[in-house]
């Protein structure tokens, strides 16, 4: 990693949306499953338009400063939240900073790791819950993502759209596998102590996860497609971003 001094509106961008994660942490959207109180917050439409913005270092470093205000204050932020919204972010700037294969990677590793937590991952218990997640792991990997990285920074509304699409829809797959395997070392065995309690945890998220996040990424869509050709047409894009995309 090459280090160089933060310009003032890479700093200003930090902590706007820093602000804003952390308020947006105070509107619930859905209630996390088995977790009674707590739910998915407004934050979590935030954090790929984060990191697409920020890039790769910024945009983890702004939603984990801004989660962990949510965490210490919002009745409603947990911390797989926390988790969900970092790795989102990460997973939603890495393609754009020509490192899809380590995205893929991460993604892989988390999905593993969620899926076969001993003894109550759903690869074990009901690996049907998983469909949707592998079929994010198979977009982030195949031409579909290639093409969402060469048009995000086209002048065509429609492919500007698409790369917002699809880039938050396998982020937002990523913070929730990344947020689900934190669920699953807070909550075993303490919180739900049997197996047959997790079964029903998978068997009813099988259906409402891939509705959730559909709907958060149709939202961050909405809201950071036209953010982001604002803010890159009045040249208030992170240096490290306009250099980038000033090369593909």
């Amino acid at each position: 990693m090459r280090f160089r001094r933060l310009a003032s509106k890479e700093i200003g961008l930090v902590a706007v949306f820093t602000a804003l994660y952390a308020v947006l942490a105070f509107l619930p959207m859905f209630q996390l499953i088995s977790f009674f109180g707590k739910t998915i917050t407004a934050s979590t439409i935030l954090a790929p338009i984060i990191g697409i913005i920020l890039g790769p270092y910024l945009g983890p470093l702004s939603a984990f400063l801004g989660g962990t205000i949510g965490l210490g204050f919002s009745p409603f932020f947990s911390l797989p939240s926390l988790a969900a919204g970092v790795i989102t972010s990460l997973c939603a700037s890495l393609p754009y900073s020509g490192k899809r294969a380590h995205c893929a990677i991460i993604y892989l590793l988390f999905l593993l790791a969620f899926g076969f937590y001993m003894p109550i991952g759903p690869a074990w218990l009901y690996p049907q819950m998983m469909w949707f997640q592998i079929i994010g792991f198979i977009i982030l990997v195949s031409p579909l993502q290639s093409m969402a990285i060469k048009h995000l920074t086209s002048g065509n509304a429609a492919k500007s759209l698409y790369a917002f699409l699809i880039t938050s829809l396998t982020s937002t797959l990523a913070g929730q596998i990344a947020g689900s395997l934190v669920f699953e070392a807070t909550f075993w065995p303490l919180i739900i102590p049997t197996v047959e309690g997790w079964k029903a945890t998978w068997v009813l998220l099988t259906f409402v996860y891939p509705l959730e996040r559909v709907t958060l990424a149709v939202f961050s869509v909405l809201i950071g497609a036209p953010l982001f050709r604002v803010l890159r047409s009045a040249n208030l894009m992170p240096s490290a971003i306009l250099e980038r995309k000033s090369t593909v």
